[in-house]
């Protein structure tokens, strides 16, 4: 059993699926402040702030503490998560046609072990069809996704090829967390 401090309920879903027993609770950690020089450097500076919050108020005695955040890039752009439904099309049309790379750290920590990783996948994608992206804008399913992607939604048909780990793109890394716990 482990505490999941993340609200994402497809991390949740990750660790479910890989038979990990976890609690669900975090203290939020403020991104905006974060100067970063590459997108691996902000990943993990997100990562740590929240690590650091959540360290700090929960501890680890009662439940190991994991910790996670994941940043899409492509075209040497980081892409955030989109504040407006333009912003969303803009940052999707980045994507459509390119590379983008789907990039999660994770700190893990028990009484006996720390561990931090940053793994990231490769998702190459054919152009987006832009009746498909209409649909997908109005569904409001891009909001609170990094990069207004969701490789297991929209973006699913559009991929041409895959290099790494699907979990590392959903948000975990669960295939080498449960090499540690």
């Amino acid at each position: 059993m482990l505490r999941l401090a993340s609200a994402s309920e497809t991390r949740a879903k990750l660790l479910k699926d890989a038979g990990i027993g976890f609690i669900q609770e975090s203290v939020d950690f403020d991104e905006d402040s974060i100067i970063a020089s590459s997108p691996k450097n902000f990943v993990y500076q997100a990562t740590h702030g929240k690590y650091e919050v959540n360290r700090r108020e929960f501890g680890i005695e009662d439940y190991p503490l994991l910790v996670a955040d994941t940043v899409v890039t492509s075209q040497n752009q980081i892409l955030r998560k989109a504040r407006c439904e333009d912003d969303a099309r803009n940052i999707l049309m980045t994507q459509s046609g390119n590379i983008t790379s789907i990039i999660t750290c994770m700190i893990y920590e028990d009484v006996g072990k720390k561990i931090i990783d940053i793994s990231s996948t490769d998702y190459i994608f054919y152009e987006f069809n832009l009746e498909d992206l209409d649909r997908y804008m109005a569904s409001g399913d891009w909001r609170g996704k990094a990069g207004a992607c969701m490789v297991e939604g929209f973006c699913k048909k559009y991929i041409k090829e895959v290099r790494g780990y699907e979990s590392t793109a959903m948000g975990l890394n669960t295939d080498l967390l449960k090499v540690f716990i």
